[in-house]
């Protein structure tokens, strides 16, 4: 089994991971998957393959680190105002970004790194922005559906459609996710 070695995330180590980072990302517009080497990665990064190595362990684990770096967002969800809305414009906008060819990749070496590690980070990402869209509408005194209730109905399927099916979800169907996640179950009593 193999080891994935935490990534320090200070001075030359930050450095090191950047350039490392943007080495996968610029090889990757302009060569096929397959044609990368963990080799032309630390040459055109400016790191010696063995950095790599140490590292990341192998090129799955280096190209799934990559892809969380692209998939981790610099804002907050927006804020409608509404739980709702709220949470279609994050599913609408994680459908754009884990939709498109790109995204599909990313998620692809995500999976294939078999680090489970990095796959825990990957949830974590959507996890933490649904925590933040669940705490703006707790403190507008919005009832909400738990984070893990929102995982389950909403990015679950989503990712699952994405990676499995055909095609993604349509937006359509995408808001109806989202609508089902929100149907506060009222358990009636029985009438005597």
């Amino acid at each position: 089994m193999k080891v994935h070695k935490g990534i320090r995330t200070g001075g030359r180590s930050a450095r090191v991971q950047k350039a490392v980072h943007e080495a996968v990302h610029e090889l990757l517009s302009s060569h096929d998957r397959e044609a990368l080497t963990v080799p032309m990665i630390a040459q055109m990064s400016g790191v010696t393959p063995s950095t790599i190595y140490r590292r990341w362990g192998d090129l799955p684990s280096l190209l799934a680190d990559a892809a969380l770096d692209r998939l981790r967002p610099d804002d907050d969800p927006v804020d409608t105002g509404a739980l709702a809305t709220d949470l279609k414009q994050f599913a609408e906008a994680y459908l754009d970004e884990t939709g498109s060819e790109l995204g599909k990749t990313m998620l692809r070496d995500v999976v294939a790194s078999g680090d489970n590690g990095t796959t825990m980070r990957c949830a974590e990402i959507a996890r933490c922005r649904l925590a933040v869209i669940v705490e703006r509408a707790q403190k507008r005194g919005q009832w909400t559906p738990s984070v893990d209730q929102l995982v389950d109905g909403i990015i679950a399927p989503m990712t699952y459609r994405i990676l499995f099916d055909r095609q993604p979800p349509t937006t359509k169907e995408l808001f109806v996710m989202v609508d089902r996640c929100l149907i506060r179950e009222k358990a009636e009593k029985p009438k005597d």
